[in-house]
């Protein structure tokens, strides 16, 4: 039986394979950088809470010195400390905001690449497909063909047979 002649998109079928092979490599390049921002991001909310608790246990302070009427002195020193506090909580505040903002624009990222990685996912299964199909019909088309030989040979054996049967033979 003779085979089927090779694949002619195989070359493309190779290339949409690497490409598929590399938007994987980059969602899971994306996905990990994604992963690492949202750990920055867990630590600055951590330290943004420990200095508001901070801020929040001083705030109480001051309101009890204030209750408990205390000189004056002790309050301006407290409320002094206290703008410093507030101050230290707003930097906070900014780098927890300005990182997440990175770990938006990183989900971003690894969103568009997934999609990327969809889009090559879907031109690799449509070769696959049509390699399928170009398999089915050239194996048809090679059946088909030994088919046609097959029924030559076969008619050219009846023939060969009908003229050794017309033949005389001479025996004497």
């Amino acid at each position: 039986m003779a085979k089927p002649a090779a694949y002619p998109l195989k070359q493309v079928l190779d290339v949409k394979t690497r490409r598929e092979d590399e938007a994987r490599k980059l969602v899971d390049e994306r996905r990990s950088t994604l992963e690492r921002e949202q750990q920055k991001l867990k630590q600055l909310i951590e330290a943004r809470d420990k200095v508001r608790k901070h801020y929040d246990d001083k705030l109480e302070q001051l309101r009890h010195e204030l209750d408990s009427g205390t000189t004056s002195d002790k309050i301006q020193g407290a409320k002094a400390y206290l703008k410093v506090v507030q101050g230290n909580l707003l930097k906070e505040d900014k780098k927890v905001n300005d990182q997440q903002t990175v770990v938006t624009a990183a989900q971003k990222s690894l969103d568009e690449a997934l999609e990327q990685l969809r889009q090559r996912r879907v031109e690799v299964e449509k070769i696959k497909m049509h390699r399928e199909e170009w398999t089915k019909e050239s194996g048809r088309e090679v059946a088909k063909k030994e088919e046609s030989e097959q029924d030559e040979l076969g008619s050219i054996l009846y023939q060969t047979r009908q003229q050794q049967d017309k033949r005389p033979t001479t025996r004497e």
